[in-house]
């Protein structure tokens, strides 16, 4: 288990607070030398601790281009392994480029000792939620899987986003890409 020590974590609590924080203002906001953010920041990024994304809102109170949004369980037959589940996917460059549009977030996990994908899909309609999911997702998986490699599907419609990443609140806690001056700092989790 890797522990931030004490400057690492007033880091990570302002990178949480505002990703795109130049190392000048941690160093200001934190009293860390500016040249130790700047290290340790790097260090921090080139082990995968910390990670940077861009997210757009596609949802009614963003663009509003998707308009359907649901939640796919799909649970596979017993001997599929993530291995071999990743390596499957990662070669299907057209299952992947169509992900980019339609799938929002997608997770491997287990369900009742089987391989499960969970996975969140967008669509602008929800007969165009359904062609893609009944369409292109279950065709693909079929394909690299084997036809008989689903066994279960569990479905349930998405509203509304409320924590995401551990400490971003769409609602209650950000405003324009960044958190809060008002939202305290015991409130971020950096652990």
């Amino acid at each position: 288990m890797i522990k931030f020590d004490k400057q690492e974590f007033k880091i990570v609590r302002e990178l949480i607070r505002n990703p795109r924080i130049s190392d000048n203002q941690i160093s200001k906001r934190t009293g860390v030398p500016v040249m130790s953010v700047n290290r340790k920041r790097k260090k921090l990024e080139e082990e995968d601790l910390i990670r940077y994304y861009t997210s757009v809102n596609h949802q009614e109170e963003g663009t509003n281009i998707f308009k359907a949004r649901e939640l796919y369980i799909i649970k596979f037959k017993i001997g599929l392994t993530r291995e071999v589940f990743l390596s499957k996917l990662e070669n299907d460059k057209e299952l992947l480029a169509f992900s980019a549009e339609h799938i929002s977030e997608s997770f491997i996990g287990e369900k009742d000792g089987r391989l499960a994908l969970m996975t969140i899909v967008d669509a602008k309609s929800e007969p165009e939620l359904v062609e893609s999911f009944n369409g292109k997702i279950i065709p693909n998986l079929k394909k690299n899987l084997g036809e008989d490699a689903i066994t279960e599907v569990i479905t349930m419609r998405i509203n509304i986003p409320i924590r995401l990443h551990h400490n971003y609140l769409p609602r209650f806690n950000t405003d324009k890409g960044k958190i809060k001056d008002t939202w305290l700092d015991d409130w971020i989790f950096v652990e």
